[in-house]
């Protein structure tokens, strides 16, 4: 299970984070494809002039698989956990783009430098469920994919490809996005103020403290109840001004759907947590991460990498 949130500054820099929820790591690292490298794609998804990619993922017979990345032109997707609703093409379709469902983030970063040119490719894209290879069975994703102006959820099902606007800039797991958002209706009463007296009879009641305005918010580790956390989270935090400010607002939205070891169990007998949580500041061409066993808030800056060469380079 995962959460993603994107937000932006006052002068339009965006910041994009998730957290990546299971109950193991897969030896995940910052990855950073630069410009010449010649990726392995599957089909037919090359691209002409491809931006050089930073993200957290794993590299597995040359691809870089990224669960989130983001480009130097302030772009940025990530992939969340969708199963029993994501449902690819099982082979590649004559006259479209053809993208394994490993490669769409990657491809996404690669390609386009905002949200509309995303969602305008779109329309003739098939996302095919093909294995990298037999270590790695397929993942039923959706995507969360944001720039400086707004975001957008990506979700493949049986009847298509469905892209939704996402007016709270969240995601989380199933079901679809748009059952999460009719969700929001049941909140509308939470309120970050304290709630005024009110008599009941001759009894007048007052609020406890602060924080009584949300009592209702759920606090369960559930998909609905993390997007809601999230989205109720990322509506309320004020307005930061600077980048240490505003990377201290992402990762404590993302704390706020952070998962604890020991509290969800999962059918394989073991204990799903927040394995890391990661985030890309447009402003500065940066990404930040920290991991379940070390919550130090490690920076990564594109420009400290070779952005124009042609192998590829990782970081811890």
């Amino acid at each position: 299970m995962c959460t993603g949130v994107r937000f932006a500054d006052d002068n339009g820099n965006m910041y994009f984070g998730r957290n990546l929820d299971w109950s193991f790591s897969y030896g995940e690292k910052i990855v950073v494809t630069p410009r010449g490298y010649q990726a392995p794609v599957a089909f037919n998804a090359t691209v002409a002039d491809p931006k050089p990619v930073m993200g957290v993922g794993i590299i597995v017979e040359g691809m870089p698989m990224y669960f989130d990345c983001a480009n130097d032109e302030g772009l940025a997707v990530a992939g969340l956990n969708f199963p029993g609703y994501a449902q690819y093409a099982d082979a590649p379709v004559d006259g479209t783009i053809n993208v394994a469902a490993y490669e769409l983030p990657f491809w996404i970063a690669r390609s386009f430098s905002t949200v509309d040119e995303v969602e305008e490719a779109l329309k003739n894209v098939t996302v095919v469920a093909k294995q990298v290879n037999d270590q790695y069975p397929v993942s039923f994703l959706h995507w969360i994919v944001g720039d400086g102006k707004r975001s957008i959820v990506i979700e493949v099902m049986a009847d298509g490809i469905h892209v939704h606007h996402d007016g709270v800039d969240v995601l989380a797991n199933q079901p679809t996005f748009d059952w999460h958002t009719e969700n929001l209706r049941n909140y509308l009463s939470m309120d970050p103020r304290v709630p005024e007296p009110v008599k009941w009879g001759t009894q007048e009641l007052s609020a406890w403290g602060s924080g009584s305005g949300m009592r209702g918010i759920p606090g369960d580790y559930s998909s609905p109840s993390r997007f809601v956390r999230a989205a109720y989270t990322n509506a309320h935090y004020p307005a930061q001004q600077t980048e240490e400010a505003n990377v201290s607002r992402l990762f404590h939205t993302l704390d706020s759907a952070s998962m604890v070891d020991g509290c969800a169990l999962m059918s394989n007998g073991q204990y799903e947590k927040t394995i890391y949580t990661s985030g890309f500041s447009a402003k500065t061409d940066t990404y930040y991460k920290n991991t379940y066993e070390d919550p130090t808030i490690k920076s990564y800056h594109m420009s400290d990498f070779d952005l124009e060469g042609a192998e590829l380079q990782t970081a811890e």
